[in-house]
C-alpha cells in the first residue's frame, strides 16, 4: 500500500499585493470556499485553510460553510458537504501553522519570477513529498497581486510558476485554477 503524502492547503487573503504594490487583505469569494475544497478533496488534502485577518470575511466563511455543513446546501448536494469537511479559517499563516505538531514543509506558489527565493520545480517537489509522505506540507497560495515577501520569506521554497504555452507568458489564473492545476501535478496518479 502507497503512503500518500500529507499535505495541507492555505488560501493567504493576507497579506497580500495589490496592483500598486500595496499590502492589502483581499477579499474571500464564495467559488475559491468551495472550489478548492472540491480539489482539495479530490486529491486528498488533509486541511484547506482560509486566511483572511478580517472578521467579517470569516464569518461569511462561516456562513457558507454553514449552508453546506447543516443548512439546506448539505441535503441538497452532499458530495460538497464531504468536500468542505477539511475546511479551516485562520486570520494568519502563523495561526495555521500552529495546527501542526511538527513544522512543515512551507511552499508557496507564485506566477511571477521571484529568483530571490529559493525555487523548487513541481517535479523535485513531487519527489520529495513522495519520498517522505509523513513530513507534513503547507502549500499556499496568494490571492491579489500575490504572496508579500514577508510571508515568502517564511516559506521553505517558491515553487517554480504554472507555465501555458501564450506566445507572450501569459500568467494570471485564477487561484482555483492554479490550485487544481498544481495539486494535480503534485498528488495526481
Amino acid at each position: 500500500m502507497i503512503t500518500a503524502p500529507r499535505v495541507s492547503l492555505g488560501l493567504v487573503h493576507w497579506p497580500c499585493w495589490n496592483q500598486h504594490g500595496e499590502v492589502v487583505c483581499t477579499n474571500v469569494t464564495n467559488f475559491d470556499i468551495h472550489d478548492i475544497a472540491r480539489s482539495a478533496r479530490s486529491f486528498g488534502i488533509e486541511r484547506y485553510y482560509i486566511i483572511n485577518r478580517v472578521k467579517e470575511q470569516l464569518m461569511f466563511v462561516h456562513r457558507v460553510l454553514d449552508h453546506w455543513r447543516v443548512g439546506e446546501g448539505s441535503e441538497h448536494n452532499p458530495m460538497r458537504k464531504t468536500a468542505i469537511e477539511m475546511v479551516a479559517t485562520a486570520e494568519t499563516v502563523e495561526e495555521a501553522l500552529r495546527d501542526f505538531p511538527v513544522k512543515p514543509l512551507i511552499v508557496a506558489t507564485s506566477a511571477q519570477n521571484r529568483p530571490e527565493f529559493e525555487r523548487i520545480s513541481f517535479g523535485d517537489l513531487r519527489k520529495r513529498m513522495w519520498d517522505e509522505p509523513s513530513r507534513p506540507t503547507l502549500l499556499l497560495f496568494g490571492t491579489g497581486w500575490g504572496l508579500t515577501d514577508d510571508v515568502l520569506r517564511q516559506c521553505d521554497f517558491l515553487l517554480d510558476p504554472i507555465r501555458g504555452s501564450s506566445r507572450d507568458d501569459y500568467r494570471h489564473l485564477s487561484v482555483r485554477s492554479a490550485a487544481a492545476i498544481a495539486l494535480d501535478r503534485l498528488l495526481g496518479q
